[in-house]
């Protein structure tokens, strides 16, 4: 019996931890990273992208690693503020040139009608975040497909955020 219980609570952590992106081998992080800086202004090492996941879609957050560094702080609000308009007009060239044609949940959201994802910028102290949401299971699907491919490709610059639930809107 306690083998069993043991088996079980093994079986379990390890479906949970799958949740998580898994990271992108070494020459992948170079290549996003290369084409990353034609496309985001800032500067990778001197901040950090948090994906959170949450029960209609996702927050992505880019933030300065350093509160009082206004050029970086800068530059992640006009970058968030441009891509959170071409996402709402179902532009994801950004995360294309960056991640690639085949990047998982991309052409899903394409697919999205205006009005199904709900994409809202917003100011944080520190850099910008974008607020997700749909009520299409696909989408949101296709939004945590999305953010996992992000966390794997940008591991040296990104880390996984807490769930918000369903009282998140």
């Amino acid at each position: 019996m306690k083998t069993l219980v043991i088996l079980f609570l093994m079986t379990l952590f390890s479906s949970v931890t799958t949740l998580a992106a898994e990271k992108a081998d070494e020459k992948r992080l170079d290549e996003v990273a290369g084409r990353g800086k034609h496309v985001m202004p800032f500067d990778l090492e001197k901040t950090i992208h948090v994906f959170s996941r949450t029960d209609q879609g996702g927050i992505q957050q880019v933030n300065a690693k350093n509160d009082t560094d206004a050029e970086q702080i800068e530059l992640i609000r006009a970058h968030l503020k441009k891509i959170s308009q071409e996402f709402a007009q179902g532009d994801f060239s950004d995360p294309e040139k960056i991640h690639g044609a085949g990047m998982p949940g991309l052409a899903v959201l394409r697919m999205a009608k205006s009005g199904e994802i709900r994409i809202k910028y917003s100011e944080l102290p520190n850099g910008a975040q974008i607020d997700y949401s749909s009520e299409n299971p696909e989408f949101i699907r296709a939004i945590h497909q999305w953010f996992d491919a992000q966390l794997s490709d940008h591991a040296r610059h990104a880390v996984q955020g807490h769930h918000h639930g369903s009282g998140h809107k």
